[in-house]
């Protein structure tokens, strides 16, 4: 039997963001914590992490040294894949120069880079273990040069490791993402995403499993996040593979610790630019008046703030722009 425990998107950083209404350091420093105590508990012989282990990649050295000793106490061999928050630029080449890649250098983690095999052996099971960093195609591309590998080590499983957007409900138009069920591969047993914070319930196909928790941190107030309680998942891989859903149970409720002021506001100014570009766009005379006198007068008389303004005139320097190209020549 072994035994083995993923968690993902840790998002370690120094400072609270401004979507939470406690100590985010703090909050994420008792969650890894308890996830100390889990991997005691359930004897694993190794913790997997999905990506985005910090939330930058030039976080503080004296952040990183918090934390790395907390990463140390697993006294498990921690193997992780570099996230987009993980590397500058989206460039996972770039990931040497990262806090993650010097966790790596010094042996508080292991970084699994593309095309490397690592063989996990435990009571008679051998898993192959690989993984795939974010990088800019990720989502964009064949699916199937990022998801998939082949078990060429001749291991009982093939476990692989992805930071990538795959989702169990289809994204807005312009997101990239690539949906589950897409996903199965006829060598890959256990395919372990991360990026995706929402998580989705375990995916079970003929022995083969599609994992995702959902991030450990909650650094937004998405409704989403609001609703969603942090969690890691247990794998133990014997004869067959079973996989347990283990709730954190330091996490307090969304509601407690995430500001819904900020999203309320933010949904308000947006109601309000819409409504400011409609009555613009309503208007009879819109391509033969002054645009800027017009914003300004309307602007004047419902004291729209500036950055709605500043919007607006944005949008309707686009729609402008697009007016013209469809018009022609002599528009």
């Amino acid at each position: 039997m072994l035994r083995l425990l993923y968690m993902t998107d840790t998002h370690i950083r120094g400072t609270t963001p401004r979507s939470r209404t406690d100590d985010f350091v703090s909050a994420i420093s008792d969650k890894m914590n308890e996830v100390i105590r889990i991997a005691r508990r359930e004897k694993v012989d190794a913790v997997l992490h999905g990506g985005d282990l910090f939330d930058r990649p030039d976080l503080s050295p004296a952040v990183v040294r918090e934390f790395a000793r907390l990463l140390r106490r697993l006294e498990v061999p921690v193997y992780t894949v570099a996230g987009n928050h993980d590397i500058f630029g989206h460039n996972p080449d770039t990931v040497d120069r990262s806090m993650l890649g010097l966790l790596d250098a010094f042996g508080t983690v292991r970084l699994i880079r593309p095309g490397e095999k690592v063989r996990l052996e435990g009571e008679g099971v051998t898993v192959q273990l690989t993984g795939q960093p974010f990088h800019y195609d990720l989502d964009k591309r064949d699916p199937s040069l990022d998801y998939s590998v082949r078990n060429e080590s001749g291991a009982d499983f093939c476990i692989h490791m992805v930071h990538g957007m795959a989702v169990d409900r289809p994204l807005p138009e312009g997101v990239p993402h690539t949906m589950v069920d897409d996903l199965w591969s006829e060598d890959v047993d256990v395919l372990l995403t991360g990026h995706y914070h929402a998580g989705f319930p375990v995916k079970h196909r003929e022995g083969r499993y599609i994992i995702n928790p959902g991030a450990l941190a909650r650094i937004n107030n998405h409704p989403s996040e609001i609703r969603r309680h942090p969690q890691v998942a247990v794998l133990e891989l014997g004869k067959e593979i079973s996989v347990r859903l283990i709730r954190i149970a330091c996490a307090a409720p969304g509601e407690a610790v995430l500001d819904r002021s900020y999203l309320e506001k933010a949904a308000f100014r947006e109601e309000r630019m819409n409504e400011f570009v409609r009555v613009l766009r309503d208007d009879g005379e819109f391509r033969a008046l002054a645009v800027q006198e017009i914003i300004e007068e309307i602007a004047g008389l419902e004291k729209v703030e500036d950055e709605v303004k500043h919007e607006a005139l944005r949008r309707i320097a686009v729609v402008q722009e697009q007016l013209g190209r469809e018009g022609g020549p002599g528009e």
